[in-house]
């Protein structure tokens, strides 16, 4: 079914005011939860609203706690989360670096003990509107097994980055994983198969069928070996740079999706070394022989990322947003 945005947004908010939340805190998650449904990436919308309020009934998220500044040094930054919601620390993390790439010309926030972000696109669409290139990562609890293993070891660690150009940002969001476990969700929610294999069944062989993923947890790292790499390089990173959890650690506490994560946050002014126009002349020559690039079927656009979402977000501006009538109803009761 389809919903307006307005009307998708007040049912989030209502559920997270009678779940605790303050007006401010309400209104800025009910916004994001609702743009991410309505850029297309319902898992992080208000599919994610059940499992938020059901933390937040556990005491895993501290509706009271706010981010508090550890460290700082030049244009670096370290906060802590205090288990806070993801969201709101998210957005006042990724913001401050702007602000010090604005006095810099780039800006690295690291914050510790933070809960789930949600989509993190949200955080590089940010910085790209506001004129910055933007980075930003989360670890994970193990979701995915280490390149040759069977068994969830690794967090898939979810990665953005976002370049302006024009109106039409480059903006990839993109998990370690070929897919996410909140895409595996969708898609069988939906009844459809994968359009490529996502992970290994229980006896190992390669599927397209989410819930056989879901259930073995093998779920499939990018470039196989390497994404499993990448994943582990993530992780690294984000922990040692903001002195938090590893996905060791928030295994061992095992407190949900997420919980007590580590992130960092990247903004570089992209005009530092060459004027708007330079840099608009530059990427144009890349995107336009993308653009071009012969099709393998002559009727489908070839995109690069941060395109879909803006299609997807002007036709459910126009004919609302899509919602799992399921999910819909139960947030409607909470």
């Amino acid at each position: 079914m389809f919903v307006k945005f307005e009307e998708l947004k007040s049912v989030i908010k209502k559920a997270l005011l009678n779940a605790g939340l303050s007006e401010e805190q309400a209104e800025i998650c009910s916004e994001v939860h609702a743009q991410s449904s309505r850029d297309g990436v319902e898992s992080h919308g208000l599919n994610r609203v059940p499992r938020f309020i059901d933390y937040v009934n556990k005491g895993w998220v501290d509706l009271n706690s706010e981010m508090e500044l550890v460290n700082a040094r030049g244009f670096m930054e370290h906060y802590d989360g205090g288990l806070g919601i993801g969201i709101v620390n998210a957005k006042k993390a990724s913001k401050r670096a702007v602000e010090l790439a604005k006095e810099h010309g780039l800006g690295l926030v690291t914050l510790s003990n933070t809960t789930h972000w949600m989509r993190g696109g949200t955080y590089a669409w940010d910085t790209v509107e506001d004129g910055f290139i933007g980075i930003n990562w989360t670890n994970t609890e193990s979701s995915m097994p280490v390149w040759g293993s069977k068994k969830p070891t690794i967090g898939n660690n979810p990665i953005c980055i976002a370049v302006p150009y024009k109106d039409r940002p480059f903006v990839l969001d993109m998990a370690i994983s070929q897919y996410s476990y909140g895409k595996l969700e969708v898609t069988r929610l939906a009844g459809k198969e994968l359009p490529y294999p996502g992970g290994f069944d229980k006896d190992g062989n390669l599927t397209s069928v989410p819930g056989d993923i879901e259930e073995s947890l093998r779920i499939l790292p990018i470039g196989y070996w390497k994404g499993s790499g990448f994943a582990i390089a993530l992780d690294l990173m984000a922990s040692i740079l903001s002195k938090g959890r590893t996905a060791a650690d928030m295994d061992r506490e095992g407190k949900g999706s997420c919980t007590g994560c580590s992130q960092v946050f990247i903004a570089i002014d992209p005009y530092v070394f060459s004027t708007k126009e330079e840099t608009e002349k530059i990427a144009e020559g890349l995107i336009n022989q993308v653009k071009n690039a012969e099709r393998i079927d002559p009727n489908k656009e070839i995109t690069y990322p941060g395109e879909g979402v803006l299609a997807r977000r002007k036709k459910a501006l126009t004919e609302g947003v899509h919602v799992d009538d399921s999910v819909w109803e139960e947030v409607k009761k909470l």
